[in-house]
């Protein structure tokens, strides 16, 4: 299977780092000009000239803007007026007990991972149902699914980007525009190593600590390691292709096993 997506434009928020960085990357590789997103210019610059050299001779644009605020979410679309490919990827997480985490709180997960991707949606979706044609994605997470009692306010987020995938999708449905949810599992982003090397022997070298940590810590785990980010994105880009014209309104899985039922 040869994913082309030239004359394709993307966008993907939260892209200077982790996932989101692999997913633009991914896309660059199969031919799109990949709109890269992130509060700060100087990060999306530097983000930037780190993919040009990753993708060899990949097309970028300079997005930078904070989306979870009706200002920059101007910014971004004045840098990017039309999308073909929306990623919504940014998002914060963070453990909280439950009986401490305050309204202000709630509110911000609420506006971040939910409220922010709403905004990109529903500037990019009318031009995408005009022409035809587009692929959106929104990353969520398995804890939408298996909601984490010391994160419940991440779960709640990524449980409510769930349904706001499915509205969409239905939303758009006969327009050729599809609308997906990627169900991320435990992934290898920046600080997991730190995190994972407090809870298991740090002379153990790398494969070894996750797999150890993986088989007592994340034991639901059917592949017993972290996914890297960029297996996130192989899935993706698959989704942002013509190959995946018949998926939409979907929870579509990317966590190693790690949510225990035979459905999303």
């Amino acid at each position: 299977m040869q994913i082309d997506l030239s004359g394709r434009t993307a966008l993907v928020t939260g892209s200077t780092q982790g996932i989101g960085y692999a997913i633009a990357a991914g896309l660059a590789r199969a031919g799109a000009r990949v709109a890269v997103n992130g509060r700060r210019q100087e990060s999306v610059e530097a983000a930037i000239q780190k993919l040009e050299e990753d993708t060899e001779g990949g097309a970028f644009v300079s997005a930078p803007g904070d989306i979870t605020t009706e200002d920059g979410a101007r910014q971004v679309t004045g840098a990017v007026p039309d999308a073909d490919v929306l990623v919504n990827n940014l998002g914060v997480f963070g453990a909280t007990p439950p009986l401490e985490i305050s309204d202000d709180e709630w509110r911000r997960y609420f506006e971040v991972n939910v409220l922010a991707a709403v905004r990109m949606i529903r500037t990019y979706l009318p031009g995408m149902k005009d022409r035809s044609w587009g692929r959106i994605m929104n990353v969520a997470s398995d804890s939408a699914v298996v909601i984490p009692a010391e994160m419940i306010h991440y779960g709640m987020s990524k449980t409510a980007l769930l349904a706001v995938t499915r509205g969409f999708a239905k939303d758009a449905a006969g327009t050729g525009v599809t609308v997906n949810s990627l169900i991320a599992g435990p992934t290898h982003t920046g600080g997991v190593e730190d995190f994972v090397y407090e809870l298991v022997d740090p002379e153990l070298p790398w494969d070894e600590a996750q797999r150890e940590f993986m088989a007592k810590h994340r034991p639901q785990s059917l592949i017993q390691r972290l996914i890297e980010p960029e297996e996130i994105a192989n899935m993706a880009v698959y989704l942002s292709s013509s190959f995946a014209s018949a998926t939409t309104g979907g929870a579509v899985r990317v966590d190693g096993g790690y949510v225990d039922s035979i459905l999303p």
